[in-house]
């Protein structure tokens, strides 16, 4: 019968315990010693059989050490040793592996919402299948309190969802016809029909499953300095233990050392911080793709923001409206009304700002004519309007008072796009227009300042004036304007000659080399995205910027956590030495303060899944 290792403990523990109480009594001393070989077999054999099968690939560890160590108290029929060395290295054996198991219940609370059923319409009939027989293009049905099987469009319904699994965003969102939903979510209240886009492995939610543990399984640069460390460290110590017998000519001495020097804490102490500090990452939307991204991210010394869909909302809207010669409302109708046939983004954040104010837009004008890189003529009522650029209006004839051109130039100097309105006379008002900086930028660009980040600066193709009215806003300290794709790639480049690691935050759909070029590519919002997931080492999942920062902290904390973890094992590792040496520390008492170290490297690491936002902000101020 296959025996567990929490079975292995609790009937070894027994023997143990039963020894001991036979030792009370007058029985011969052999049953006793039975007891304590049987302990040491049970609690020993797969320690042993571990030593074995890596022996074959010439790999010399711990197991090993431990097998000579119980092997040379055996000789010396010190079978009190041998078993409490075996029972205390399976104790602690288990109780790493139950404790690992706690740092990985971020990744299994993700595949508990995996979804385990999908609604689908088949010939006009509701019919439950396994989200795997789900293919593209079905139309699948969820109710309240369901979860989402594809990532997919809103074809009819209106329903709030929690998306926390793959953004990490707790208050449920408003979705309706036209939007798009992701597996793994949750209704909370409505009814959805959903037009199938992506199934099964593609969906978002599975990526991000794979993602998360790929990267706990890919290794931080001190992770892997430390298991070539404990390559050599371990022959070595056999070759100390053996120069010890042959000068000393004491075995217990010997063996005691091979145990008590075994690097198990310090082994230990990288992994175990990587594989709790991605975890919470995942937990609260953020994907960090490996233990190397993961101690990158907390070391960069520049980031670089792209402007339009990551500092700013990427949606143009309406900030101010001047009439000079007509009511400011009938001024915003009259625009809307011209631009009513327009598709550029400029008319439809126009349009919008009017029928926010006058209800839905039902006129059009009579005449249109589209005049490129000036504006529109158009007809309205018998009256003909110009919409557009000062250009439009002196090709007509148009003149702008002093007063006029001052505003225009006034406005965009603080990075308006101005549209000026006239009839064929006189300029009857303007409006202006702006990309609008998201809620959180400012914030964050003050918290990364605080977190030690020595240079923000702005990567944009968008003109000169923009730039600089958004980079003042913004507190950022450099902006780069009017820069292609290439154009980003060098400036990167500069930076990272000029200051060292250099970070650059994107969209993930426009900004794929700038991504690539730097040193860690973050991208936000990249729920659904393929080129976010892809490319960046860090993607953000929801389109909330300030996780950024969340994600910075997290890095630091990992990183530290690890250094606490490296910097402890190490001290308990040379001060058992010590003790061995000096004949104070012996073979069952050092083996016990050895598990009790490896317990308290992995307890240590635990503590990084109660990592939040309210421990972040504490921790930015003092850090």
């Amino acid at each position: 019968m296959k025996l567990s290792k929490g079975q292995r403990v609790v009937i070894s523990g027994v023997l143990i315990v039963i020894s001991f109480i036979l030792k009370q009594t007058d029985l011969n001393i052999w049953y006793r010693n039975i007891l304590m070989i049987a302990a040491a077999i049970i609690a020993g054999f797969p320690i042993m059989k571990n030593a074995f099968a890596a022996a074959k690939y010439k790999i010399i560890g711990i197991d090993a050490l431990v097998t000579l160590a119980v092997i040379g108290a055996m000789f010396l029929q010190e079978f009190w040793e041998a078993a409490a060395v075996t029972f205390l290295f399976m104790l602690g054996d288990y109780l790493e592996s139950k404790t690992l198991e706690k740092t990985r219940s971020s990744i299994k609370s993700l595949l508990d919402l995996a979804p385990d059923m999908a609604r689908v319409i088949k010939d006009g009939i509701e019919v439950e299948v396994s989200p795997d027989e789900v293919v593209e293009g079905d139309t699948v049905v969820v109710k309240p309190g369901e979860k989402i099987s594809v990532d997919g469009t809103i074809i009819e319904g209106n329903a709030y969802i929690n998306q926390a699994a793959i953004t990490g965003e707790s208050i449920p969102i408003d979705k309706t016809e036209g939007d798009t939903v992701f597996s793994g979510t949750i209704i909370e209240s409505g009814y959805l029909k959903i037009k199938a886009d992506r199934v099964g492995d593609d969906t978002t939610f599975a990526r991000i499953l794979e993602m998360v543990e790929e990267a706990q399984d890919k290794k931080a640069k001190t992770q892997k300095f430390l298991e070539v460390f404990s390559r050599y460290y371990t022959p070595a110590i056999i070759i100390l233990a053996l120069l010890l017998l042959i000068f000393t000519k004491d075995l217990v001495l010997s063996l005691t050392l091979l145990v008590i020097a075994c690097p198990g804490a310090l082994v230990i102490s990288t992994p175990v911080s990587i594989v709790a500090g991605i975890g919470n990452g995942a937990k609260h939307g953020v994907l960090v793709k490996g233990g190397e991204i993961m101690e990158k991210l907390g070391k960069i010394k520049v980031l670089a923001f792209d402007k339009t869909g990551t500092l700013t909302k990427g949606k143009p809207k309406v900030t101010n409206i001047k009439s000079f010669n007509i009511d400011e409302d009938e001024l915003l109708k009259l625009t809307a009304i011209g631009e009513s046939y327009s598709e550029h983004p400029l008319a439809r954040a126009i349009i919008e700002a009017a029928e926010e104010k006058h209800g839905e837009i039902k006129e059009s004008p009579e005449e249109v004519e589209i005049i490129t890189g000036q504006g529109l003529k158009v007809k309205i009522q018998e009256n003909i309007y110009l919409i557009g650029n000062r250009k439009l209006l002196t090709e007509n004839g148009v003149n702008i008072t002093e007063e006029e051109e001052e505003y225009v130039k006034s406005e965009e100097e603080h990075g308006q796009t101005v549209v000026i309105v006239s009839d064929l006379v006189k300029m009857l008002g303007a409006i202006s227009i702006a990309d609008t900086v998201r809620e959180d930028a400012k914030e964050l660009i003050i918290d990364l300042k605080k977190q030690g980040i020595e240079k923000v600066v702005m990567l944009t193709g968008d003109n000169k004036r923009a730039a600089a009215a958004i980079s003042k806003e913004l507190g950022i300290d450099e902006y780069y304007a009017e820069l292609l794709p290439e154009g980003k790639v060098e400036t990167l480049e500069r930076l990272q000659e000029e200051f060292g690691a250099t970070a650059m935050v994107g969209d993930g759909v426009n900004d794929a080399p700038a991504l690539a070029s730097a040193d860690l590519g973050i991208a936000i919002g990249g729920a659904g995205a393929d080129v976010a997931m892809e490319t960046a080492d860090v993607v953000l999942m929801s389109n909330e910027i300030k996780r950024l920062s969340y994600a910075i902290g997290l890095s630091r904390s990992t990183v530290r956590n690890m250094k606490q973890n490296i910097y402890f094992a190490i001290i308990v590792a040379g001060v058992l030495l010590v003790g061995v040496l000096g004949k104070v520390v012996f073979l069952s008492s050092g083996m016990l303060i050895h598990e009790i170290s490896v317990l308290l490297v992995i307890v240590n690491a635990v503590r990084l899944l109660g990592y939040g936002e309210k421990g972040r902000s504490r921790k930015v101020l003092y850090d």
